[in-house]
C-alpha cells in the first residue's frame, strides 16, 4: 500500500477528521472546517493523480469525510474503505462527477457532493477566450513572434476570422452554454443558433432584447434560432461551442460524420468533457482542413492527447483550466468543504445547488446546509427550508 509522502495537519485535536487529497486554493475552506471542530489533513504528496491505494492510506482507520478531485477513481473500493472508517461524506472539488460510482456510494451510505453554481461565468469566459484565440490565430502568432520569424507586416500574415455578424452555435444551452452565448452575442454582435432538449426562454429573451437595442440605435439587430437538430447547428454556425453533459448519448457526439457537416473554416470549442469529441477523427479533420480550427480545454484520455493533436497548428489546447480563476477555484474549495461538513454535522441539503452565493459570502457565516449532494434523494436526506 502506497504511503503519502507528506501531510499538512490543521487543528490536530479536532473532533472530526476531514481529509483533502490535494491542497486547494484559499484558506477559507480550511478555516470553516476548523471552526466546526474538524481536524483537517491535506495530502501534499508530489503526485498529480493519487492512486486508489494512496487514498486508502489517507483514509486510514478513522475518517469522517474526504474532499477529492475529478481525476480520482471513486468506486466500490474507496467508498467501502471510507465507510469502514466511519466516513459519511465525499465531495468532488468539481461540478462533474464522472469519476464517481454513485451507486457504490449509495450502497455504503456516503453522501456525494459536487460544486455547481460557481463555475458558470469562469468556464464561459474560457470558452469565449478559446473562440477568440482560434479565430484570430493568437497562439500561432505568439509562437511565430517568439521564434524571431517576424520581419515585417504582410497582407496575408496570420489572417483569421472576423466574429462580428457571424453565427455562434451552442450545443447544450444550460447555465454555461447560455452564459457563453450571451458573451458572444453581446460582445461581438453575433447571431445565435442553439440546440438543447429544453427551450432556453431566458436566453432567447436576452438576444431579442439586445437585437431591439441595436435596431433602435441604427445597427443591424442580432437574431436567435432554436435548431431542430444538432446537425442544423453544425451546418449553419461559424463558431460552435459544446456544453452538453457526458453520457452514452453524447459520447463522441463530434465524430467524423459530424465534423464533415461543419463549414470548412468553422471553429469548434470544447470546455465540457473530453469524450464528447472523437479526438482521432478530429486530428484527421484538422490535417485535411487547415482553415478549420479548434479550441480544447478537455481531452478524451486526459491528461493525454491523441497522437498528432499537439502538432496541429490549427488547434489551441489548454490543460483543463476552464474553472481556473482565483475566485472560482477558492469557491469550489469552499463548497466542497461545506458539503462534507454539512453531512458530518447532520445539516440538511441546500434547496437550490445553483444558487450558492450565501455560501461564498466571506462577510457572513455560511448557511447550515450542504450546498450540493447529488445522491441526497437516494439517501433520503432532508432539504433545507432556508
Amino acid at each position: 500500500m502506497a504511503k503519502p509522502i507528506a501531510i499538512e495537519v490543521y487543528n490536530p485535536n479536532g473532533k472530526y477528521r476531514v481529509v483533502s487529497t490535494k491542497s486547494m486554493p484559499g484558506t477559507r475552506w480550511i478555516n470553516l472546517l476548523i471552526e466546526q471542530d474538524c481536524r483537517v489533513e491535506i495530502c501534499t504528496q508530489k503526485k498529480t493523480i493519487l492512486s486508489v491505494e494512496d487514498i486508502i492510506a489517507l483514509i486510514g482507520d478513522k475518517c469522517d469525510g474526504v474532499i477529492g478531485q475529478l481525476t480520482e477513481d471513486w468506486g466500490e473500493t474507496l467508498f467501502a474503505a471510507l465507510s469502514r472508517a466511519g466516513g459519511k461524506a465525499f465531495s468532488n472539488m468539481a461540478v462533474g462527477y464522472n469519476n464517481v460510482d454513485v451507486n457504490a456510494a449509495n450502497k455504503h451510505g456516503v453522501a456525494v457532493g459536487n460544486t455547481p453554481g460557481v463555475l458558470t461565468e469562469t468556464t464561459a469566459e474560457l470558452a469565449a477566450s478559446l473562440s477568440l484565440a482560434a479565430a484570430r490565430r493568437i497562439v500561432e502568432s505568439d509562437q511565430f513572434m517568439r521564434a524571431g520569424l517576424y520581419d515585417g507586416w504582410l497582407p496575408h500574415l496570420f489572417v483569421g476570422n472576423l466574429l462580428k455578424g457571424q453565427t455562434v452555435g451552442v450545443i447544450g444551452a444550460g447555465r454555461i452554454g447560455s452564459a457563453y452565448a450571451r458573451m458572444m452575442v453581446e460582445g461581438f454582435k453575433m447571431n445565435l443558433i442553439y440546440y438543447d432538449l429544453y427551450q432556453s426562454t431566458r436566453l432567447e429573451k436576452f438576444v431579442t432584447a439586445y437585437g431591439e437595442f441595436l435596431k433602435a440605435n441604427g445597427e443591424q439587430p442580432v437574431t436567435w434560432k432554436r435548431a431542430a437538430s444538432m446537425d442544423e447547428v453544425l451546418r449553419e454556425a461559424d463558431v460552435i461551442s459544446l456544453h452538453p453533459i457526458l453520457d452514452k448519448t453524447t459520447y463522441h457526439l463530434i465524430n467524423k460524420e459530424s465534423l464533415a457537416t461543419m463549414k470548412k473554416e468553422a471553429i469548434l470549442i470544447n470546455c465540457s468533457r473530453g469524450p464528447v469529441v472523437d479526438e482521432v477523427a478530429l486530428v484527421e479533420h484538422l490535417k485535411q482542413n487547415p482553415m478549420f480550427r479548434v479550441g480544447l480545454d478537455v481531452f478524451e484520455d486526459e491528461p493525454y492527447m491523441k497522437p498528432g493533436l499537439a502538432d496541429m497548428k490549427n488547434a489551441v489546447v489548454v490543460p483543463h483550466i476552464a474553472s481556473a480563476s482565483k475566485w472560482t477555484r477558492e469557491g469550489m474549495a469552499t463548497l466542497a468543504a461545506l458539503n462534507v461538513l454539512g453531512k458530518i454535522k447532520g445539516y440538511p441539503v441546500w434547496g437550490d445547488a445553483n444558487r450558492v452565493e450565501p455560501f461564498l459570502n466571506e462577510n457572513a457565516p455560511p448557511p447550515a446546509a450542504s450546498p450540493s449532494i447529488v445522491n441526497s434523494k437516494a439517501l433520503g436526506l432532508p432539504v433545507s427550508k432556508l
